[in-house]
Protein backbone atom coordinates (compact mmCIF):
# COMPACT_ATOMS: atom_id res chain seq x y z
CA UNK A 1 0.00 0.00 0.00
CA UNK A 2 1.74 3.42 -1.22
CA UNK A 3 0.30 5.35 1.80
CA UNK A 4 -1.86 4.87 5.05
CA UNK A 5 -4.78 6.76 3.97
CA UNK A 6 -6.07 8.80 0.79
CA UNK A 7 -8.62 11.36 0.88
CA UNK A 8 -10.24 13.19 -1.68
CA UNK A 9 -9.81 17.23 -1.70
CA UNK A 10 -12.54 19.71 -2.39
CA UNK A 11 -9.73 22.64 -2.27
CA UNK A 12 -7.99 20.23 -4.61
CA UNK A 13 -10.73 19.58 -7.00
CA UNK A 14 -11.66 23.18 -7.40
CA UNK A 15 -8.07 23.65 -8.85
CA UNK A 16 -8.56 20.95 -11.00
CA UNK A 17 -11.70 22.56 -12.22
CA UNK A 18 -10.05 25.49 -12.98
CA UNK A 19 -6.92 23.95 -14.82
CA UNK A 20 -9.08 21.46 -16.59
CA UNK A 21 -9.64 23.96 -20.02
CA UNK A 22 -6.60 24.51 -20.69
CA UNK A 23 -6.15 21.11 -21.57
CA UNK A 24 -8.09 21.97 -24.98
CA UNK A 25 -5.35 24.18 -25.88
CA UNK A 26 -2.91 21.39 -25.76
CA UNK A 27 -1.60 18.24 -28.18
CA UNK A 28 -1.19 14.91 -27.87
CA UNK A 29 2.20 13.15 -28.26
CA UNK A 30 1.92 12.40 -32.00
CA UNK A 31 5.25 10.69 -32.59
CA UNK A 32 4.46 8.05 -30.40
CA UNK A 33 1.40 6.96 -32.07
CA UNK A 34 -0.07 5.10 -29.12
CA UNK A 35 -0.09 7.88 -27.32
CA UNK A 36 -2.52 9.97 -29.54
CA UNK A 37 -4.92 7.26 -28.03
CA UNK A 38 -5.20 9.12 -24.42
CA UNK A 39 -8.12 11.78 -23.47
CA UNK A 40 -7.58 14.99 -24.14
CA UNK A 41 -9.71 15.92 -20.52
CA UNK A 42 -8.13 13.38 -18.30
CA UNK A 43 -6.03 16.11 -15.24
CA UNK A 44 -5.35 14.35 -11.92
CA UNK A 45 -3.28 14.82 -9.05
CA UNK A 46 -2.19 13.58 -5.74
CA UNK A 47 0.13 14.81 -2.82
CA UNK A 48 1.88 12.10 -0.51
CA UNK A 49 2.69 14.12 2.79
CA UNK A 50 5.43 13.34 4.53
CA UNK A 51 4.29 14.47 8.14
CA UNK A 52 1.57 12.02 8.11
CA UNK A 53 1.76 9.73 5.18
CA UNK A 54 -1.59 10.46 4.10
CA UNK A 55 -2.07 11.45 0.14
CA UNK A 56 -4.85 13.42 -0.73
CA UNK A 57 -5.98 13.58 -4.85
CA UNK A 58 -8.34 14.92 -6.90
CA UNK A 59 -9.80 14.43 -10.72
CA UNK A 60 -9.23 11.32 -12.71
CA UNK A 61 -6.94 9.83 -10.32
CA UNK A 62 -7.24 6.19 -11.12
CA UNK A 63 -6.19 7.10 -14.91
CA UNK A 64 -2.97 5.35 -15.28
CA UNK A 65 -0.23 7.19 -17.95
CA UNK A 66 3.49 5.59 -19.01
CA UNK A 67 6.51 7.82 -17.09
CA UNK A 68 8.09 8.83 -20.08
CA UNK A 69 10.33 10.87 -19.52
CA UNK A 70 10.40 11.08 -16.04
CA UNK A 71 11.71 7.87 -15.98
CA UNK A 72 15.12 9.40 -16.87
CA UNK A 73 15.00 10.85 -12.61
CA UNK A 74 14.52 7.01 -11.76
CA UNK A 75 17.48 5.35 -13.73
CA UNK A 76 20.28 7.80 -13.27
CA UNK A 77 19.00 7.58 -9.55
CA UNK A 78 19.67 3.60 -9.92
CA UNK A 79 22.61 3.98 -11.95
CA UNK A 80 24.22 6.42 -9.90
CA UNK A 81 24.00 4.32 -6.98
CA UNK A 82 25.52 1.22 -8.64
CA UNK A 83 27.63 2.56 -10.88
CA UNK A 84 29.05 5.78 -8.56
CA UNK A 85 28.89 9.36 -10.02
CA UNK A 86 32.30 9.46 -11.89
CA UNK A 87 31.83 7.03 -13.97
CA UNK A 88 28.44 8.89 -14.98
CA UNK A 89 29.89 11.90 -14.64
CA UNK A 90 32.53 11.22 -17.36
CA UNK A 91 29.83 10.14 -19.96
CA UNK A 92 27.19 12.27 -19.22
CA UNK A 93 27.55 16.42 -18.23
CA UNK A 94 25.40 18.53 -15.57
CA UNK A 95 24.79 21.83 -17.35
CA UNK A 96 21.09 22.90 -18.40
CA UNK A 97 20.24 23.24 -22.58
CA UNK A 98 17.97 25.64 -24.73
CA UNK A 99 17.49 22.62 -27.10
CA UNK A 100 14.60 20.58 -27.57
CA UNK A 101 14.69 17.73 -25.47
CA UNK A 102 15.45 15.06 -28.98
CA UNK A 103 18.44 17.90 -30.42
CA UNK A 104 20.87 16.40 -31.79
CA UNK A 105 22.63 19.82 -32.07
CA UNK A 106 24.57 20.21 -28.78
CA UNK A 107 26.65 16.55 -29.04
CA UNK A 108 27.59 17.98 -32.53
CA UNK A 109 29.40 20.97 -31.41
CA UNK A 110 30.61 19.76 -28.00
CA UNK A 111 33.88 18.73 -27.14
CA UNK A 112 33.77 15.66 -26.20
CA UNK A 113 30.92 15.17 -27.78
CA UNK A 114 29.08 13.72 -24.38
CA UNK A 115 25.21 14.52 -24.18
CA UNK A 116 24.89 17.91 -21.64
CA UNK A 117 22.66 16.42 -19.12
CA UNK A 118 20.95 13.17 -17.90
CA UNK A 119 17.60 14.60 -18.63
CA UNK A 120 17.51 15.12 -22.53
CA UNK A 121 17.00 12.13 -24.52
CA UNK A 122 20.85 11.66 -25.52
CA UNK A 123 21.66 11.81 -21.58
CA UNK A 124 18.68 9.57 -20.40
CA UNK A 125 20.23 6.86 -23.29
CA UNK A 126 23.63 7.18 -22.10
CA UNK A 127 22.32 6.79 -18.65
CA UNK A 128 20.42 3.45 -20.31
CA UNK A 129 23.15 2.04 -21.34
CA UNK A 130 25.29 2.45 -18.27
CA UNK A 131 22.56 -0.19 -16.10
CA UNK A 132 24.56 -3.19 -14.53
CA UNK A 133 23.24 -6.63 -15.26
CA UNK A 134 23.72 -9.82 -16.87
CA UNK A 135 21.52 -9.11 -20.13
CA UNK A 136 18.72 -6.61 -21.08
CA UNK A 137 16.09 -9.13 -19.26
CA UNK A 138 18.32 -9.28 -16.35
CA UNK A 139 18.88 -5.52 -16.18
CA UNK A 140 15.19 -4.63 -16.81
CA UNK A 141 14.00 -6.85 -13.93
CA UNK A 142 16.25 -5.58 -11.30
CA UNK A 143 15.47 -1.67 -12.36
CA UNK A 144 12.02 -2.56 -12.30
CA UNK A 145 12.43 -3.92 -9.30
CA UNK A 146 14.04 -0.81 -7.71
CA UNK A 147 10.77 1.57 -9.19
CA UNK A 148 8.43 -0.83 -7.29
CA UNK A 149 10.02 0.05 -4.62
CA UNK A 150 10.12 3.43 -4.65
CA UNK A 151 6.07 3.41 -5.38
CA UNK A 152 5.37 0.80 -2.83
CA UNK A 153 3.55 -0.97 -5.74
CA UNK A 154 4.90 -4.44 -6.58
CA UNK A 155 1.83 -4.63 -9.49
CA UNK A 156 3.92 -1.64 -11.45
CA UNK A 157 4.68 -2.67 -14.95
CA UNK A 158 4.80 -1.60 -18.09
CA UNK A 159 2.34 -1.28 -21.04
CA UNK A 160 3.50 -3.14 -23.93
CA UNK A 161 1.43 -1.29 -27.04
CA UNK A 162 3.48 1.81 -26.06
CA UNK A 163 6.69 0.18 -25.81
CA UNK A 164 6.44 -1.12 -29.04
CA UNK A 165 5.08 1.58 -30.61
CA UNK A 166 7.87 3.54 -29.28
CA UNK A 167 10.27 1.23 -30.13
CA UNK A 168 9.29 0.80 -33.74
CA UNK A 169 9.33 4.71 -34.70
CA UNK A 170 12.38 5.56 -31.87
CA UNK A 171 14.45 6.47 -35.00
CA UNK A 172 15.57 9.84 -33.57
CA UNK A 173 16.77 8.16 -30.40
CA UNK A 174 18.79 5.31 -32.75
CA UNK A 175 20.22 8.10 -34.75
CA UNK A 176 21.37 9.62 -31.23
CA UNK A 177 23.01 6.38 -30.08
CA UNK A 178 25.11 5.94 -32.69
CA UNK A 179 26.41 9.23 -32.94
CA UNK A 180 27.18 8.38 -29.69
CA UNK A 181 28.86 5.08 -30.13
CA UNK A 182 30.98 6.87 -32.92
CA UNK A 183 32.50 8.91 -30.54
CA UNK A 184 33.12 6.73 -27.52
CA UNK A 185 30.52 7.87 -25.50
CA UNK A 186 28.15 5.33 -25.24
CA UNK A 187 29.15 1.15 -25.54
CA UNK A 188 26.54 -1.78 -25.93
CA UNK A 189 24.11 -2.73 -28.43
CA UNK A 190 22.34 -0.32 -29.75
CA UNK A 191 18.75 -2.24 -30.15
CA UNK A 192 19.23 -3.86 -26.71
CA UNK A 193 19.59 0.06 -25.28
CA UNK A 194 16.19 0.91 -27.36
CA UNK A 195 14.81 -2.01 -25.63
CA UNK A 196 15.40 -1.24 -22.07
CA UNK A 197 15.09 2.15 -22.88
CA UNK A 198 11.76 2.10 -24.69
CA UNK A 199 10.58 -0.58 -21.77
CA UNK A 200 11.90 2.27 -18.91
CA UNK A 201 9.77 4.87 -20.30
CA UNK A 202 6.79 2.96 -20.57
CA UNK A 203 6.22 2.00 -17.19
CA UNK A 204 2.86 2.69 -16.35
CA UNK A 205 1.23 4.17 -12.81
CA UNK A 206 -1.31 6.76 -11.89
CA UNK A 207 -0.15 9.94 -10.35
CA UNK A 208 -0.47 8.30 -6.70
CA UNK A 209 2.50 5.93 -7.25
CA UNK A 210 3.76 8.78 -8.91
CA UNK A 211 3.34 11.12 -5.89
CA UNK A 212 4.52 7.89 -3.57
CA UNK A 213 7.64 8.03 -5.62
CA UNK A 214 8.20 11.96 -5.45
CA UNK A 215 7.75 11.49 -1.89
CA UNK A 216 10.94 9.30 -1.39
CA UNK A 217 13.07 12.19 -3.26
CA UNK A 218 11.48 15.12 -1.13
CA UNK A 219 12.34 12.45 2.01
CA UNK A 220 15.79 12.69 0.77
CA UNK A 221 15.97 9.23 -0.98
CA UNK A 222 13.98 7.30 2.19
CA UNK A 223 10.89 5.28 2.21
CA UNK A 224 8.36 7.76 4.14
CA UNK A 225 7.04 5.11 5.57
CA UNK A 226 9.60 2.96 7.09
CA UNK A 227 12.50 5.57 6.84
CA UNK A 228 14.53 2.59 5.25
CA UNK A 229 17.04 4.19 2.74
CA UNK A 230 16.08 3.72 -0.74
CA UNK A 231 18.16 6.42 -2.65
CA UNK A 232 21.28 7.39 -0.93
CA UNK A 233 20.86 10.67 -0.03
CA UNK A 234 23.68 12.23 -1.82
CA UNK A 235 21.74 10.66 -5.08
CA UNK A 236 18.76 12.26 -4.54
CA UNK A 237 19.97 15.56 -3.93
CA UNK A 238 21.83 15.45 -7.39
CA UNK A 239 18.48 14.09 -8.99
CA UNK A 240 16.78 16.71 -7.29
CA UNK A 241 19.01 19.64 -8.12
CA UNK A 242 18.65 18.06 -12.15
CA UNK A 243 14.86 18.66 -11.79
CA UNK A 244 15.15 21.96 -11.20
CA UNK A 245 17.89 22.86 -13.77
CA UNK A 246 16.39 20.40 -16.40
CA UNK A 247 13.14 19.09 -15.57
CA UNK A 248 11.03 20.49 -17.76
CA UNK A 249 13.07 20.37 -21.14
CA UNK A 250 13.52 23.73 -22.24
CA UNK A 251 11.29 25.53 -20.04
CA UNK A 252 12.94 24.72 -17.37
CA UNK A 253 13.82 28.17 -16.13
CA UNK A 254 9.83 29.17 -16.47
CA UNK A 255 9.21 26.60 -14.63
CA UNK A 256 10.95 27.66 -11.70
CA UNK A 257 10.08 31.27 -12.00
CA UNK A 258 6.34 30.24 -11.88
CA UNK A 259 6.01 27.36 -9.70
CA UNK A 260 9.80 27.09 -8.19
CA UNK A 261 10.19 23.13 -7.01
CA UNK A 262 11.82 20.46 -8.04
CA UNK A 263 9.96 18.68 -10.91
CA UNK A 264 10.24 16.35 -14.02
CA UNK A 265 7.98 15.37 -16.91
CA UNK A 266 7.20 13.26 -19.59
CA UNK A 267 5.37 13.36 -22.98
CA UNK A 268 2.61 11.29 -22.03
CA UNK A 269 1.39 14.32 -19.71
CA UNK A 270 3.09 12.76 -16.62
CA UNK A 271 5.00 15.34 -13.84
CA UNK A 272 6.68 14.42 -10.88
CA UNK A 273 6.81 17.11 -8.20
CA UNK A 274 9.20 17.33 -5.18
CA UNK A 275 8.63 19.84 -2.52
CA UNK A 276 12.14 19.12 0.17
CA UNK A 277 10.92 18.02 3.67
CA UNK A 278 7.41 18.31 2.61
CA UNK A 279 5.81 15.85 -0.15
CA UNK A 280 5.86 14.28 -3.50
CA UNK A 281 3.12 15.38 -6.02
CA UNK A 282 2.17 13.41 -8.99
CA UNK A 283 0.27 15.26 -11.68
CA UNK A 284 -1.18 13.72 -14.90
CA UNK A 285 -2.83 15.32 -17.84
CA UNK A 286 -1.95 14.65 -21.49
CA UNK A 287 -2.54 17.46 -23.70
CA UNK A 288 0.99 19.18 -24.30
CA UNK A 289 2.08 22.46 -25.09
CA UNK A 290 4.58 23.24 -27.96
CA UNK A 291 7.87 21.93 -25.71
CA UNK A 292 7.13 19.07 -24.60
CA UNK A 293 5.49 19.60 -21.03
CA UNK A 294 1.62 18.78 -19.64
CA UNK A 295 -0.67 22.07 -20.51
CA UNK A 296 -3.38 21.58 -17.62
CA UNK A 297 -0.81 20.05 -15.39
CA UNK A 298 1.67 22.87 -15.62
CA UNK A 299 -1.51 25.58 -15.00
CA UNK A 300 -2.51 23.11 -12.13
CA UNK A 301 0.94 23.23 -10.43
CA UNK A 302 0.86 26.90 -10.75
CA UNK A 303 -2.75 27.24 -9.03
CA UNK A 304 -1.50 25.63 -6.63
CA UNK A 305 1.85 26.95 -5.73
CA UNK A 306 -0.35 30.34 -5.54
CA UNK A 307 -2.49 28.31 -3.06
CA UNK A 308 -0.20 26.72 -0.99
CA UNK A 309 3.00 28.74 -1.32
CA UNK A 310 5.32 25.80 -1.97
CA UNK A 311 8.00 27.26 -4.21
CA UNK A 312 11.55 26.55 -2.70
CA UNK A 313 12.77 29.78 -3.60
Amino acid sequence: MFCVTCDASKELEDLVAKARPYSQHGKLASYIPALEKANKDDLSVAIYHLDDGTCTYAGDYQEKFTLQSISKVLSLAYVLAHIGEGKVFQKVGMEPTGDPFNSIAKLETSKPSKPLNPMINAGALVVTSLIPGQNTSDKWEKFLQFVQTLSGNTEIGYCKEVQESEFETSNLNRALCYFMRQHGVLEGDVESIMELYTKQCSIEMNCLDLARIGAVFSNNGRDPLSKKELIPEQIARICKTFMVTCGMYNASGEFAMKVGIPAKSGVSGGILGVIPNRCGIGVFSPALDEKGNSLAGWTLLELMNKKYDFSIF
